[in-house]
């Protein structure tokens, strides 16, 4: 056990973060979300809300400034977004990274061809509909 890294971060998950570089991006998806056709590396963080991962990531993740840090799937023609689900993880993202832009929102099929680029998949329980996200890492500040 190591002090101070949240008992959700997995030793796989930890690694992971550890090993991506800025402009790599990782995704925290929804239980419903097709990790395993699309990502080359999947973690199981079965039973996790992302609210929870989100909050024990960013203490130890840097969200790119450059870019887009935070990406979300947008609603299907006909369906709709729930509000709660991005207010949910923007005030778990913000008690880390309270200058953290809002969340970009891109269309499912964009979203699928990201997920096919990124470093890693973490495939969580989140039940939410349209509660995949991925986080875009950036460069640690030297301290």
């Amino acid at each position: 056990m190591l002090k101070g890294i949240s008992p959700v971060i997995s030793p796989e998950l930890l690694k992971i973060m550890a090993e991506m570089g800025h402009g790599d991006e990782i995704i925290l998806a929804d239980a419903h979300f097709p990790g395993h056709t699309f990502c080359k590396t999947v973690i199981r963080a079965d039973g996790l809300r992302i609210p929870a991962l989100l909050e024990g990531i960013l203490p130890l993740f840097e969200l790119d400034s450059y870019a887009d840090p935070l990406i979300m799937m947008a609603a299907v023609e006909g369906d709709k977004l729930d509000p709660k689900v991005e207010a949910a993880y923007m005030k778990a993202v913000r008690k880390s990274a309270p200058k953290a832009p809002a969340v970009k929102r891109i269309d499912r099929f964009a979203f699928y061809d990201r997920a096919e680029k990124a470093f890693a998949c973490v495939m969580t329980g989140e039940l939410a509909k349209y509660g995949n996200i991925i986080l875009k890492k950036g460069v640690t500040p030297v301290c």
